[in-house]
């Protein structure tokens, strides 16, 4: 495997899982009072609590889609 298929796969993986996150965060700022009915279906959380949940995996998925994605893409980038 040579330095242009990996620097491909990243770059798909990173453009994958941004739009996988901005799908989520536009959901989540569009409609979140549909989003909090469908979810506290399954999990029964006060509003407050469910907010700083959603925030949170908002921050966490875009710390790892920076870490496991685009760092490693940039760097391939650099080196080739």
């Amino acid at each position: 495997m040579d330095i242009q298929i990996l620097t491909a796969f990243f770059m798909w993986c990173t453009i994958v899982n941004v739009a996988v996150f901005a799908w989520a965060a536009i959901w989540f700022m569009l409609a979140p009072d549909f989003v909090y009915r469908m979810q506290t279906r399954m999990f029964p959380l006060p509003r407050e609590s469910y907010n700083a949940v959603i925030y949170g995996f908002l921050a966490l998925h875009k710390v790892l889609i920076i870490v496991f994605s685009f760092v490693p893409w940039m760097a391939l980038l650099i080196v080739g």
